[in-house]
């Protein structure tokens, strides 16, 4: 059985049904990235498909998580953390849930192989976000045309002013486009991402997530 036709009904819409195949999820991994940004979405995942096995037991993993890099080589975290990719660019799964995180992503943001991948992944996948600074690789990319968007409360004005176009948000935790979905930062992107669970798995899910990882969820933005 293939995915809900409209793959953004909300949860609570009586015909919303969550996905009965593995959905993949890829993250983004780039020198200077932030740990956080990466850990956080990483674990909401990987939490929420062995909750999901809990109750479903012998169902297909309900996502399948993997790091995407330029190459398979090592990249190195803002703090030095050393991250071995799973996946390059050219033999990475097409996404169905693409993550960009942040950190300083300058480099990141002018390399072009990476903005070609992102384009072309957001293009075939059901839902896009960013994490922090994140959203400076969405746009740099092409991803982020326009429309409301946020990203952690240093980077706003320069957000503002290097892409004029988009309507910057702040005092918000993440801002739900559809199909895009931006986030403030760090922890922000902890709570972006079970919102995305709750969307394409159901609420019930992402709460017993939240509670595993003994994080607060507040399902409000």
């Amino acid at each position: 059985m293939s995915l809900p036709a409209n793959p953004y009904r909300h949860p609570t819409d009586p015909t919303f049904a969550a996905p009965q195949r593995t959905l993949q999820v890829s993250i983004l991994v780039f020198d200077n990235i932030e740990v956080l940004d990466l850990g956080g979405p990483y674990e909401v995942f990987t939490a929420a498909t062995r909750m999901h096995q809990r109750q479903s037991a012998g169902s297909p993993p309900l996502f399948q998580v993997q790091c995407v890099a330029r190459s398979l080589a090592p990249v190195r975290a803002r703090a030095g953390l050393q991250v071995v990719p799973d996946a390059d660019f050219d033999h990475a799964p097409a996404p169905d849930v693409l993550i960009v995180p942040g950190g300083v992503v300058d480099a990141a943001a002018a390399c072009a192989q990476t903005r070609e991948w992102v384009a072309r992944s957001s293009q075939s996948a059901q839902l896009t976000a960013s994490v922090c600074t994140g959203a400076f690789i969405l746009a740099a990319a092409g991803v982020l045309r326009g429309g409301t968007v946020t990203t952690h409360w240093e980077d706003l004005a320069d957000l503002r002013a290097q892409y004029p176009m988009l309507d910057v948000q702040e005092h918000v935790r993440w801002v739900d486009q559809g199909s895009l979905v931006t986030s403030a930062g760090i922890s922000a992107g902890i709570d972006m991402s079970l919102h995305l669970v709750s969307r394409l798995a159901g609420p019930a899910l992402a709460e017993r997530t939240a509670r595993q990882m003994d994080t607060p969820w507040n399902p409000l933005p």
